[in-house]
């Protein structure tokens, strides 16, 4: 089915909207969410601003750039100074953190549900909430995760020990030789698993998730499912919003909703199906759980 045309604006005010997403997380028969970087900032976990001059100024003051996605992209010269940002940048939004109040929030109304997580966020924010493993999947990879880049092999690399080293040992935003991470098989650089190019690794674990994630979709098609989608911008519709949208009108007991500041939409094939809401997700879901 193809759907054509967007609404940008919620149909009902934002109490009654409140209230009708509140009922459907309790009489759903299932809660599918989808999550993008919305929902971190939300969380209070921004890219850019006063978070990234508070760790990041020294790079902002050498190479020009303002924002913690625009350095994961810079091209350094050297590994040395590659690491040294990104062993930085892993630790302050993966291992240096905790989990975030929508996150925890978010689980208080869907612990007791039959739930799924889908999820183009890379940093480990659910499960520092204490989601289920087995009800997540992360599509796009992890902060704490490295694999070959070239790559030569089908498996991924936990980096915590290795990470805290080249924070702790980085002089002059280089991190020593030594410490550069090689693959352990062909001898190549190691790269961050982050779906960003072709030679992203999908290893086992990725895998695993997408078929618990196919197997709730197929197990739950004909049932009322709310599809929950939770800060999803238009980088990568088609992983989580698009599909949203087809399946919810597929399944005409299924109900849509969109929390998301500035970007709360939806076709209008589905707009009486749908709950569109233009406000930051943390207070939405501060709001429903009290």
């Amino acid at each position: 089915m193809f759907l054509r045309n967007t609404i940008t604006t919620s149909t009902g005010s934002y109490s009654n909207n409140i209230k009708r997403l509140n009922e459907e997380i309790k009489t759903a028969d299932a809660v599918l969410i989808g999550a993008g970087a919305g929902m971190s900032t939300s969380a209070g976990f921004a890219y850019d601003g006063e978070r990234f001059k508070r760790y990041f100024a020294d790079f902002e003051a050498k190479y020009g750039f303002h924002d913690m996605y625009s350095g994961g992209f810079y091209p350094y010269e050297t590994f040395e100074e590659y690491w040294a940002w990104w062993s930085r940048c892993i630790l302050v939004n993966r291992y240096d953190v905790t989990a975030g109040k929508p996150y925890t929030d978010l689980l208080e109304l869907v612990k007791d549900k039959d739930y799924f997580v889908l999820t183009t966020n890379v940093d480990h924010q659910f499960q520092l909430a204490g989601f289920d493993k087995k009800r997540l999947f992360y599509t796009q990879g992890d902060y704490g995760l490295w694999q070959c880049s070239k790559p030569c092999h089908d498996k991924t690399y936990d980096n915590e020990s290795a990470v805290r080293k080249m924070v702790a040992e980085q002089k002059d935003m280089k991190i020593p030789t030594q410490l550069i991470p090689k693959c352990p098989v062909c001898g190549a650089p190691m790269a961050m698993n982050l779906r960003c190019d072709d030679t992203f690794v999908q290893d086992s674990g990725w895998y695993a998730a997408q078929s618990r994630y196919e197997d709730f979709i197929r197990r739950h098609q004909n049932m009322h499912v709310l599809f929950l989608e939770l800060g999803v911008g238009g980088n990568t519709p088609v992983i989580i919003k698009y599909p949203f949208w087809q399946m919810t009108a597929k399944n005409k007991k299924a109900v849509y909703a969109c929390v998301n500041f500035g970007e709360s939409m939806c076709p209008n094939e589905i707009a009486d199906r749908s709950i569109c809401i233009n406000d930051d997700i943390g207070e939405v879901l501060r709001h429903i759980k009290n």
